[in-house]
């Protein structure tokens, strides 16, 4: 087979970003080891358009979750993990070469989709847990995932690939998308951030009167679109008997998360649509129902609330140390532990 037929995947993506840039010959960013080989990076390069248009910004594609070369997986329909990574980042008018930070943390992305197996899909976000440019004064704290608005998805020789822009967030603004939806959220900010680029010196557009009222009218409309969250300080300690009487059984839950799974309560058991939260050993549900009460069994607990319970536990859910007991609610308690 030849070379060029090898390389069908990567070509696919080079034609789709010449359609935006034309002959511009890119920043291109290779892995010198391969993943496959024992490397740190599992993406097998990343390039950097310089974008003009709506004001001056690097252009990232990733080139490494879908299948770049021969076909491996067994999904026709899917190239590898069926996307690609772009990024756009501010950029200074006297500004000649990306910025290395970004890079790294697109390789961190796929450092973490390579290891976990989750892949990331129009509408996600993420967590960063500090700033996505370490040691940058910035506000920008999370990640949003949205189809990038002038790349559409490639049917290539070894399956589809939709191209995902990775968008820098503040906290309010996740605590927004969390509590309401990523894309609802993202398409009320666009008018103050065209084409979804990432400018590190920004405020949170939380800030602006017109973009909380819409956040606001949209959440008390629609309720919450989070029904999944991987939560690492997640578990269950079933009852247990004792000499004088009986220990509840408790649901531990980070404080770090116990404030966000509050609200999100609110928009999910109220508007008849369960949560579910996965840690690492446990896999929790709350689902409405007409009774309180929970069922667990190997590894699922499932937690039925109705609105009186729903509406008590979403109000002490709070992020600090404690033991929530709730009026309608036996042979349970919830846990909130510090996060470190």
């Amino acid at each position: 087979m030849s070379e060029e037929a090898n390389a069908a995947g990567w070509d696919a993506i080079e034609r789709a970003m010449s359609k935006i840039y034309g002959d511009q010959e890119p920043k291109h960013y290779g892995t010198l080891i391969p993943y496959m080989l024992g490397g740190r990076d599992p993406l097998d390069g990343i390039s950097a358009y310089k974008a003009e248009r709506p004001y001056p910004h690097w252009h990232f594609v990733t080139f490494g979750f879908s299948e770049l070369y021969d076909k491996e997986s067994d999904d026709p329909e899917r190239s590898g993990y069926g996307f690609e990574l772009t990024f756009r980042l501010a950029r200074g008018e006297a500004e000649e070469e990306p910025p290395a930070w970004a890079m790294n943390l697109l390789q961190n992305m796929g450092r973490y989709v390579f290891k976990s197996g989750n892949v990331f899909r129009n509408g996600d976000y993420l967590d960063a847990n500090g700033p996505i440019c370490l040691g940058a004064d910035t506000k920008l704290t999370a990640l949003a995932f949205v189809r990038d608005p002038e790349l559409p998805a490639l049917d290539t020789p070894n399956g589809q690939v939709e191209f995902l822009q990775m968008v820098g967030i503040t906290g309010c603004e996740l605590e927004a998308m969390q509590t309401w939806n990523t894309l609802g959220m993202l398409n009320v900010c666009e008018e103050h951030m065209p084409n979804y680029i990432t400018d590190l010196s920004r405020d949170s557009f939380m800030r602006v009167p017109a973009v909380a009222e819409a956040v606001q009218r949209g959440m008390e409309r629609d309720g919450s679109s989070t029904g999944f969250l991987y939560v690492d300080q997640l578990g269950w300690e079933p009852a247990k008997r004792r000499l004088l009487g009986k220990t509840p059984a408790a649901l531990r839950l980070g404080a770090k998360q116990a404030g966000i799974v509050g609200k999100l309560l609110a928009g999910r058991i109220l508007k008849g649509k369960s949560l579910s939260m996965t840690g690492p050993d446990v896999r929790v549900v709350f689902e409405p129902g007409e009774k309180p009460g929970f069922e667990q069994g190997q590894n699922e607990v499932r937690i039925k609330l109705d609105e009186a319970s729903a509406t008590e536990l979403s109000r002490k859910l709070q992020p600090k140390e404690g033991v929530i007991e709730l009026s309608d609610f036996k042979g349970m308690v919830v846990q909130i532990v510090k996060t470190y």
